[in-house]
């Protein structure tokens, strides 16, 4: 008699979550500062005030914009607040630093609506290697969210995990 093959991975209470699922999939874009600076050294208020006057901000619709100045120069912060307040509403997402630094806030957003509580005391996985370039600080981020809910935490693949966490057993009385 032959016996049956059983996929003990499906067959497990194992919870998988793939943050490629969490993945914006808007145009992300940076705008660099340094185009608005006088002589590549001095931000002039009057001039930035014309500029974000007469700019079509249109073109950043719906994109994922990082606010940054690649040149060595004294920016004032009310300069960055300015262009936010002219994307916001057009933007979806508008961040102050690199394109790293709007990647992670794109990541915290879509986490931050992740029902936790659906996790409890459930053994879960976080995969590994993917297609889209998820960065390790939303690894870090889930795994922060997740670790006072879950039974455990692994990562990597149902088949083949590496163990970062496991809830501490209550002491028997």
């Amino acid at each position: 008699m032959e016996k049956e093959i059983v996929n003990r991975v499906a067959a497990s209470p194992l919870v998988t979550i793939d943050l490629e699922e969490y993945y914006h999939h808007g145009e992300r874009v940076v705008y660099d500062l340094a185009q608005n600076l006088f002589q590549g050294m001095i931000l002039r208020e009057k001039d930035l005030r014309e500029f974000v006057k007469e700019h079509d901000w249109s073109l950043y619709e719906g994109k994922n914009v990082a606010l940054t100045c690649t040149e060595d120069a004294i920016v004032p912060t009310w300069a960055y607040m300015l262009l936010a307040t002219k994307l916001n509403g057009i933007a979806h997402k508008v961040v102050m630093g690199s394109l790293e630094v709007l990647e992670y806030a794109l990541y915290q957003e879509a986490l931050s609506k992740i029902d936790l509580e659906s996790f409890r005391n459930k053994p879960v996985v976080i995969k590994g290697c993917g297609k889209l370039p998820v960065p390790e600080s939303a690894y870090v981020e889930l795994t922060m969210l997740l670790n006072p809910y879950v039974k455990s935490i692994m990562y990597g693949e149902p088949c083949s995990t590496v163990p970062v966490y496991k809830k501490p057993r209550a002491p028997r009385s």
